[in-house]
């Protein structure tokens, strides 16, 4: 039975959009002794190569993000409080006391105007960004700037659940895919691949782009975490969780190739694990940067399908990660081995 203590582990660490240093450490510390041949890249990225059997027709490199939404300090006010933006897509809705930890080590809560204070018609409205702060509970600015400075970085606090065949946690996107590449670089491989770990993909693919133009590869898979939206009151459900693997054939950003959708369904048959394809062009992921580098990359997405998806719990099924991480190593096999 999967332990998950992995992913709990990476799930737990903070890593918002450019201050991915924590997540890293952890990646290198797992696959340091597996993998051939390590970089860091100057943005942050950890670019892995790990021989396998044989050498590998097709250079395949596979790609998962280490970063997460979260926030950024942009001001403090003479009172203590600090301003933020948001870094990644967060729907404010959600955010009224939330508690969150700044990068610096210090806990806050996210703050509003009391309930009793609200004047008629701000019941039940969300409330603008620039009407909320964080308040670590200091009284001054003076105060509030021994612990926190400018551009320091806040994350949702998170427990890590796996009860009723669930895994319930921040960061799923994409923690879920640095474990599933981790699993996998541990593993015998076949043919020789290339393993990247992406910083800032939240904040605009910024690492997948450099990854790619550095190592320029043929084939690439990308290994994501995406919305399921299969609750009451949605309409598109996208996947479903239970459902398996969610791979995608297009979003806002990418035309996958048909050919490795087609596969990776194969790929899952042969494994006897469930699959099933993500219905809606929507949203997008590192594979918006990757496919279109230098002559183009021919690219496919293999999701962990996640409801709450960029809020402080999101939840996948234990059964869709195990079937996320067979079909990426099938599919991987048959990319690098110039059957598909």
């Amino acid at each position: 039975m999967h332990s998950f203590d992995m992913l709990r582990k990476l799930c737990l660490a903070d890593g918002v959009s450019g201050d991915e240093d924590t997540v890293r450490n952890i990646i290198l510390d797992e696959i340091t002794p597996f993998a051939d041949k390590i970089e860091i890249s100057p943005l942050g990225n950890i670019i892995a190569f790990k021989s396998g059997g044989k050498r590998a027709p097709v250079k395949l490199m596979l790609s998962a993000h280490m970063d997460e939404v979260g926030f950024i300090i942009t001001h403090i006010t003479d009172g203590g409080l600090l301003k933020f933006d948001t870094v990644g897509g967060i729907d404010r809705r959600i955010l009224p006391g939330k508690p969150v930890l700044l990068s610096g080590g210090v806990q806050g809560v996210i703050g509003v105007k009391p309930i009793h204070l609200l004047k008629k018609g701000e019941e039940g409205k969300s409330v603008p960004l620039d009407e909320l702060y964080i308040d670590i509970g200091a009284l001054s600015r003076e105060e509030a700037e021994k612990y926190v400075v400018l551009a320091s970085t806040a994350a949702f606090v998170s427990s890590f659940d796996t009860s009723h065949g669930m895994i319930k946690s921040k960061a799923l996107d994409d923690r879920a895919g640095c474990a599933i590449l981790v699993d996998i670089i541990k593993s015998d491989l076949k043919y020789d691949m290339v393993f990247v770990f992406t910083v800032q993909e939240e904040a605009g693919l910024n690492g997948a782009k450099t990854a790619a133009n550095h190592v320029r590869p043929e084939a690439a898979v990308v290994v994501e975490c995406t919305t399921a939206a299969d609750v009451p009151g949605s309409e598109n459900a996208v996947c479903r969780l239970g459902g398996g693997a969610a791979v995608s054939f297009m979003d806002r950003r990418t035309i996958y190739d048909k050919e490795y959708f087609k596969e990776a369904f194969a790929a899952a048959k042969a494994a006897k694990v469930k699959c099933q394809p993500k219905t809606a062009v929507a949203g997008g992921n590192d594979a918006g940067a990757i496919h279109a580098c230098g002559s183009g990359v021919r690219t496919a997405a293999v999701s962990v399908p996640c409801r709450y998806i960029h809020s402080p719990a999101g939840m996948i099924s234990q059964k869709d990660f195990l079937s996320a991480e067979k079909v990426v190593t099938g599919l991987a096999e048959r990319i690098a081995g110039g059957h598909a």
